[in-house]
């Protein structure tokens, strides 16, 4: 028994043992292939979390806006100091395995009261060197080091899942201006050839040629574009305010023009593997698994305390009743104080940490499965949608072209007498919506591009 006891000693001593359970990554609680799509990458393509951002989006705006947001965006800037801020606590705990060494000078003089009528004048001066070292014995130290490490890995993947939101919102608040501008454009277009249907009308209104009811209904039509107008102007200027507030600094004027929505390019044709290359790559499962870990060393650091700590302390110096002998030979002091510190009555206490120590752990293992499942619906909805938009395009413009031709019908008939403005008037509405519509499926398009590309972990690397 005395044999096996010596040997965990040494063990413990030595090798830097400690208690913290051995980690094993959690089951998948998604399925292994994505439901839609090739489950396997192609042959020769890049993966999602390899292509830079200025490689996915290749507006020149869009590019130094991206720049500008990663330079200046407060919440970014939040997430890259919450990185230092733990590496300089995993170093403090770093340092906590080395001895702690203080320097320390005394002079004392002092007057007592020998006899009633005599006092005796003391003196004493010290200087010493002070060290402090605590044994790890169990590896509490080095528990806490492990979840401090695991922390700060954390949070670096946390800087990383922010720069790719960051990235993504950006890129989706600049599209949603430039399709904002392109609606503003078609309704300009749109209020000018109601306005001038307008004239027209009233015209021949005031000739006696045309009802009250085609006047009206040329004017509704004007009144109705004036009022969309507005809207689109105000949308307008309140993206342009969320752009602002993501770049973190005014639209500068030396940006390269904006690009229209039919001169995006975007790689529609992202690969995508197998669910475990998700868990692999993407940060947010990486951060919670970190968190995961983290928890899983804290355990070790709580079993630890339910042990000895030991700490020696010793010094070396000198003292002396005059200040001139100090440093003189034949006035040399040390000490040296081993001291062991065994629990006693807090056994209930650390009983209950350790049991709140596993309940955290099984809490982070349900947020890393959470994160999982997050991160495969998302993937899973960006595959499906994507494979469905390049037909609603298609579709969107077959019906546009449609409805471009029934209203040059339509105004041809109005203008030889055969059919009433109302006709002219249903034809340029539903003209206008299938427009408006194609900039907005466009714009859907792109967007469900970008979310897959964030969902893969795309957008971290520049």
């Amino acid at each position: 028994m005395n044999k096996f006891l010596f040997s965990l000693f040494l063990c413990l001593a030595v090798s830097g043992c400690t208690f913290i359970p051995h980690y094993t990554r959690p089951p998948l609680p998604v399925p292994t292939q994505f439901p839609y799509g090739n489950p396997k990458t192609p042959v020769g393509s890049t993966p999602a979390y390899d292509i830079g951002w200025k490689t996915f989006f290749k507006d020149p705006r869009l590019q130094k806006l991206i720049g500008l947001a990663l330079n200046n965006n407060r919440d970014y800037h939040v997430a890259l100091l919450n990185v230092e801020q733990v590496r300089d606590q995993y170093r403090i705990v770093q340092y906590a395995f080395l001895p702690t060494f203080a320097l320390n000078a005394s002079g004392v003089r002092e007057r007592e009261l020998a006899t009633s009528n005599d006092y005796i004048n003391l003196r004493n001066y010290n200087a010493s060197v002070n060290v402090a070292y605590e044994v790890d014995l169990f590896g509490q130290i080095r528990s806490l080091k492990a979840q401090v490490l695991e922390q700060y890995l954390a949070t670096e993947e946390a800087s990383r899942a922010a720069q790719i939101t960051l990235v993504t919102e950006v890129a989706v608040q600049y599209l949603t201006e430039r399709a904002l501008d392109e609606q503003l454009a078609l309704l300009q277009q749109t209020l000018k050839s109601v306005v001038a249907y307008y004239d027209l009308i009233n015209k021949s209104y005031q000739l006696g040629n045309s009802s009250a009811l085609d006047l009206r209904l040329a004017q509704t039509q004007v009144q109705s574009a004036k009022v969309a107008m507005a809207n689109y102007e105000r949308q307008r200027a309140q993206a342009e305010d969320a752009l602002v507030l993501l770049v973190g600094q005014p639209i500068p004027d030396d940006l390269p023009p904006p690009q229209p929505l039919g001169s995006q390019d975007f790689m529609a044709d992202l690969p995508v593997g197998l669910s475990s290359d998700l868990i692999e790559q993407r940060p947010d499962i990486l951060e919670a698994e970190d968190q995961l870990k983290a928890a899983n060393a804290n355990i070790g650091a709580v079993r630890a305390s339910f042990f000895p700590s030991i700490s020696l302390t010793a010094s070396d110096g000198t003292a002396t009743v005059k200040l001139a002998k100090l440093f003189t030979s034949g006035s040399q002091v040390w000490s040296f104080s081993p001291q062991i510190s065994l629990p006693l009555f807090n056994q209930s206490t650390n009983i209950a940490n350790l049991d709140a120590a596993w309940v955290s752990k099984r809490i982070e293992i349900a947020q890393y499965e959470k994160t999982i499942q997050v991160a495969f619906s998302e993937v899973s909805d960006a595959m499906a949608a994507r494979d469905t938009f390049n037909m609603q395009i298609k579709a969107q413009r077959d019906l546009v072209q449609a409805e471009q031709e029934r209203y040059d019908l339509s105004a041809a008939r109005y203008h030889n007498g055969i059919d009433s403005y109302l006709t002219v008037l249903l034809a340029q509405q539903d003209l206008y919506t299938a427009q408006e519509n194609l900039i907005q499926v466009s714009v859907d398009r792109f967007t469900n591009l970008i979310s897959l590309y964030k969902a893969l972990g795309g957008g971290w690397q520049d």
